[in-house]
């Protein structure tokens, strides 16, 4: 077993996945990095969700937001759903583990806020469960999902973004979305402050 290979085409594979979704996302990806420049505009935040490492993903939007990203700034208001250990058990263990995110989006969405909503496959329970919630407080989603969107798709309203990476391997998928969330990012210090 050539395992130099193996690595090579690991490099090669996730290129020519970044290559695909570049034309097909870089509209919808604008389109979402506009909204959510609007919603901090608008004095909204940006509430985020995933699990495992769609999960670390929503934390890492998250901190590029409320620290920094490459420019100088304020911190902006953003939170990731997924962080806190009391919250996320208490609700898993009192209602259910697919209300964690839901019960956290109506306590704390109002309508000027934007939900991030990640899931590879599209189908995370919990994540759907979300983006009704979300709904339900008058908020706009961004959905960030792969293969064929999932039942996620099914859930995007005429308001929301969804950002469907072209790819079906769950590391390729997780891959592009974190350059989608560095574009983000950057689409909305650009908006926010400029290109300086």
């Amino acid at each position: 077993m050539d395992l130099q290979a193996r690595v090579r085409e690991h490099f090669a594979e996730s290129i020519r996945t970044k290559q695909a979704a570049e034309s097909e996302l870089a509209e919808p990806v604008t389109r979402a990095g506009q909204l959510m420049s609007q919603s901090l505009l608008n004095e909204g935040k940006i509430l985020s969700c995933g699990n495992g490492g769609s999960a670390g993903d929503a934390q890492h939007f998250s901190s590029e937001l409320l620290n920094r990203f490459e420019m100088e700034r304020p911190g902006l208001p953003a939170m990731a759903l997924t962080t806190d250990s009391s919250t996320l058990t208490s609700i898993a263990n009192d209602y259910s583990y697919t209300d964690i995110f839901s019960k956290q989006v109506r306590a704390l969405g109002r309508p000027a806020d934007i939900l991030l909503a990640i899931s590879t496959s599209g189908n995370s329970e919990n994540v759907c469960r979300a983006i009704d919630a979300a709904h339900e407080r008058g908020m706009c989603v961004v959905a960030l999902s792969g293969r064929d969107g999932g039942r996620m798709a099914e859930l995007i309203g005429a308001q929301d973004v969804e950002i469907r990476v072209p790819a079906e391997r769950t590391a390729r998928i997780q891959e592009v979305h974190l350059l989608i969330i560095h574009c983000l990012c950057d689409v909305i210090d650009t908006t926010l402050l400029g290109s300086g």
